[in-house]
């Protein structure tokens, strides 16, 4: 049987798994009757018996037709559902966790688990794109990291060296003495400027083109009164983060379009200073700086080139966004903004801030997991959606729920719509913006069908499988170009 999708000749796509012919890894998939999973033509799976075999041209009509997908080839990697081969998408996604102090609080067995894969596969195809272990790979990151907090921030060498994940003082004064021959004091006295004192200023770069208006705008549509607040020029919002000691810090950060355009300029509270690894990483998985724009253009075509730079906007507070997008389940974007604001003021804690209208800190997934419904209601939330905020919330507190990027999507998704309220298009919407999973495809969204004309979400799914593995991005153009009629 052939695919609906697409003619194959079904004798040719069977010489082609028998030589496991990688020329045709991504452009059909085999699925096998008698274990009902299919997989991609470069399997190392014992070959199937030819009349047991099915060909089809998309993993989506394979699993359309009741195969599940193959654990051990991962029909998702292949060419045209990954961006790169799937060893250097690995290796890639581990690098940016690393980046982002994934192995300062962690170890490589876990970084790898969390990725879905064994520490000894992690290691080895991460020394084959990068050239250095991953511990290696680290180590330069945290090198890199406090270099930058000796020369850009007034912050003490002590506080920098638990900052930048070196758990002490001596750690970092002997790499610093191995790897660039001078002491940590050395470096700020030969870097010596005026610093500001209540703040500290990081350049993170990007890849152009980036829509820096487009993403303020979407995050204005959706601001928090009291915790956030965006101009035509920056974002600003309060932040209460852990600590690698265990501390919970509180702020306020600022964003805006770096001079000459190359990312984005943030200024970061003093009070933050030792959290200051989660807020680079929170900034960079809010405003997308580890896009790949060309990837993404190459894949969506025509339908990205009005906007080539527009991004997947994140999130600095994956509960956050959980609650507020189940507030804003079956209501309007202004309702929701509301009862966001009505939630801010009751149960958030009070920050000072040099900035109007931000003055809360968003609570705590433990602050509302131990609310009763009633205190949730009172403030005009329904009572179903009340109990799902905190059922929400319980889940984050007791750890059962892990918001985070580089998270297993599936064991995700089948999490959040166990939780009580929380249906397909919320748990989507949250993996698209908390685990910035750039294959998220809400189903049902209105604006999407609207935007692509279709009645039908079967026939929108159908048609979104040409943009995998970038979905989520064909989900922000195909909102942003219904904006100036909806």
């Amino acid at each position: 049987m052939d695919s609906p999708h697409a003619p194959l000749d079904a004798d040719s796509c069977y010489r082609a798994i028998r030589a496991r012919d990688k020329r045709f890894d991504g452009r059909f998939f085999t699925a096998v009757r008698t274990t009902r999973i299919y997989c991609r033509p470069v399997c190392t799976a014992p070959l199937p018996r030819r009349e047991n075999c099915r060909f089809y041209a998309s993993a989506a009509a394979a699993e359309d037709a009741g195969y599940r997908p193959c654990l051990r080839c991962r029909p998702e990697l292949a060419p045209g559902l990954a961006s790169v081969d799937a060893s250097a998408r690995l290796a890639r996604a581990a690098a940016n966790l690393i980046e982002d102090g994934a192995l300062a609080e962690a170890s490589l067995s876990s970084l790898a688990s969390r990725l879905g894969v064994t520490d000894r596969h992690l290691r080895r195809v991460f020394e084959a794109e990068f050239g250095v272990t991953p511990v290696a790979y680290a180590q330069t990151a945290r090198l890199l990291l406090a270099k930058r907090l000796l020369t850009d921030t007034a912050m003490p060498v002590t506080q920098i060296a638990m900052a930048a994940g070196f758990g002490s003082l001596r750690r970092l004064n002997t790499l610093f003495a191995q790897r660039y021959r001078l002491s940590p004091t050395a470096l700020r006295k030969e870097g010596a400027s005026v610093r500001p004192l209540d703040h500290h200023v990081f350049r993170l770069h990007t890849r152009q083109p980036f829509d820096f208006d487009a993403l303020l705008q979407f995050l204005a549509a959706r601001a928090i009164d009291g915790v956030e607040t965006i101009d035509a020029k920056a974002y600003r919002r309060t932040l209460a983060l852990s600590t690698a000691e265990g501390r919970t810090v509180s702020g306020w950060i600022e964003v805006r379009r770096a001079p000459k355009g190359v990312g984005v300029e943030t200024r970061v509270d003093a009070r933050l200073a030792t959290a200051i690894p989660r807020v680079l990483a929170a900034v960079k998985h809010t405003f997308d700086l580890n896009c790949r724009p060309e990837e993404v253009l190459a894949t969506l075509g025509a339908l990205a080139q009005p906007r080539p730079g527009l991004r997947l906007p994140g999130s600095f507070d994956a509960f956050e966004l959980g609650v507020r997008a189940i507030l804003g389940q079956q209501i309007s974007v202004k309702a929701a903004r509301t009862l966001a604001r009505r939630l801010v003021q009751a149960f958030g804690t009070p920050i000072n801030t040099p900035f109007a209208g931000i003055d809360r800190v968003f609570p705590s997934a433990n602050a509302l997991a131990d609310c009763a419904p009633a205190q949730i209601t009172q403030i005009g939330v329904i009572a179903q959606r009340a109990r799902a905020i905190i059922a929400f919330a319980q889940a984050m507190a007791r750890g059962r729920l892990q918001l985070v990027p580089g998270a297993d999507v599936e064991k995700t998704l089948e999490l959040l719509n166990d939780l009580p309220g929380v249906g397909p298009w919320t748990a989507h919407y949250i993996a698209m913006r908390a685990l910035h999973w750039p294959d998220a495809f809400p189903p049902a969204d209105a604006v999407v069908l609207k935007a692509l004309r279709e009645k039908r979400m079967a026939a929108a799914v159908a048609r979104a499988d040409a943009w995998r593995p970038w979905r989520a991005y064909a989900v922000m153009h195909l909102w942003k170009s219904q904006e100036k009629s909806t």
